[in-house]
């Protein structure tokens, strides 16, 4: 057969199918909606295939578009530009990312497949690996504020030696990043800062999803359950905003959290590279200020349900929830020690001396020192070690260093309200 020579082998199976189909449903032995769906096509298509079949015979089922250039085919000069846009300036972006700063700063309006294509098939990357297994993933809660993601990733965000990492917050409801901030290493008070700027801005939350660290939970031995009796400071200062903690106990557990981290990965270091910040003070004002939003506006999804659980915060003692707490028992000379300096207690209204008395020390996040007994403060220091208070006491502080090391403190005037 002369067509089958300049035909493919699998155009001439797919024309000889479809002339059979065609034969049968004339022959009444089918009726054309059964034969549309034989042939893989639309009863319309089908009734075209038939004309074109009466027509012409045989060679009427052949596709006539082999050989022509597809209407949505690429301009060579687009392409080659695509191509040097990713080598001198996009060479480390990933494929969404790239074809995003193509539509966005170069205007080049072209399909995502194709980009998608163009990198390996040009041999500018390796192609990907296929993926394993699909895995079911948890089910988002209904509402914003019901259960939020912290964690923090560490990672060359300069793209240079410097390790830095990235502490964010993200709500489960609609993936929203509701904090982050790049920090020289997660702790205790980088998470408490975050954590307080959420309750802040949004209000309190239902409940809160991290790993294991030691800043939030106390795990016995390694590998095993957490200890929800031992409260770490983060877990107190949760538990006295009512929020409820939740360890997990794997990656795959943090599966939101962790695909959120790739993408962060996958972004922020190319956008750091080009808007030029090398700094991390700088990379915290582009977070805050413009990369968030933009960040939220690509990635946000819509909640389940309308409404929102976040609660207003009334409490207006965050300064003192969000602090690291040690309890001091105060020595015979009125003082108490922690981190190598000592502090000197002044006679409180309801008591001479508070010798042999516990008292509770805050630690806050500004980096000030204050003590409490009960609900009582009863000192409070600026990061410097000089004493806040009324003038009286500020004249007096400036005379008497308020903070000293514990070695160096000299004893205490039994008539003078100083500190050591």
């Amino acid at each position: 057969m002369q067509a089958s020579a300049v035909i493919p082998i699998r155009e001439v199976e797919r024309m000889m199918k479809l002339q059979d189909v065609i034969l049968k449903a004339m022959a009444k032995k089918l009726s054309w909606i059964a034969a549309a769906e034989i042939a893989g096509m639309s009863v319309r298509n089908m009734q075209r295939k038939r004309q074109a079949y009466m027509d012409h015979g045989y060679t009427g089922l052949a596709d006539h578009r082999r050989g022509k250039a597809s209407y949505h085919r690429v301009p060579m000069a687009t392409a080659e530009k695509v191509l040097a846009l990713y080598q001198e300036r996009h060479f480390d972006l990933n494929v969404r990312h790239f074809h995003e700063k193509l539509r966005e700063d170069h205007q080049i309006e072209i399909s995502y497949s194709w980009v998608k294509q163009a990198r390996p098939g040009a041999g500018l990357v390796r192609r990907q690996k296929r993926r394993g297994p699909h895995r079911r993933r948890r089910e988002r809660r209904p509402l914003p504020g019901m259960l939020l993601h912290i964690d923090g990733s560490r990672h060359r965000w300069f793209q240079d030696d410097r390790w830095y990492d990235l502490v964010v917050i993200l709500d489960d409801a609609t993936s929203e990043i509701c904090y982050a901030q790049l920090v020289e290493e997660e702790s205790t008070r980088t998470v408490m800062r975050g954590l307080r700027e959420v309750i802040e801005v949004k209000g309190v939350f239902c409940a809160l999803y991290s790993d294991r660290g030691s800043h939030f939970f106390v795990t016995p031995k390694a590998g095993e359950a957490v200890d929800k009796s031992r409260l770490t400071q983060v877990g107190r200062a949760m538990k006295e905003l009512g929020v409820q903690m939740i360890a997990a106990y794997s990656p795959q557990a943090r599966g939101r959290s962790e695909r959120s981290f790739g993408t962060w990965q996958g972004r922020l270091p190319q956008e750091l590279r080009l808007a030029g910040i090398t700094t991390l003070e700088q990379a915290n004002r582009f977070l805050r200020q413009r990369y968030i939003g933009e960040f939220n506006s690509k990635f946000v999804v819509k909640a389940a349900e309308r409404g929102t659980a976040f609660r207003r915060c009334g409490r207006n003692d965050l300064d003192r929830v969000f602090s690291v707490q040690t309890e001091r028992v105060v020595a015979k000379d009125n003082t108490v020690a922690i981190k190598e300096r000592s502090w000197h207690i002044d006679k409180t209204k309801f008591r001479h001396t508070l010798a042999g008395c516990t008292v509770t020390m805050h630690e806050h996040l500004d980096g000030a020192v204050s003590i409490r007994y009960g609900p009582h403060e009863i000192g409070r220091y600026e990061e410097n070690g000089e004493r806040r208070g009324k003038a009286e006491s500020e004249k007096r502080a400036s005379r008497f260093p308020t903070a000293t090391t514990a070695a160096a403190a000299p004893s205490p005037k039994p008539k003078a309200a100083r500190a050591a």
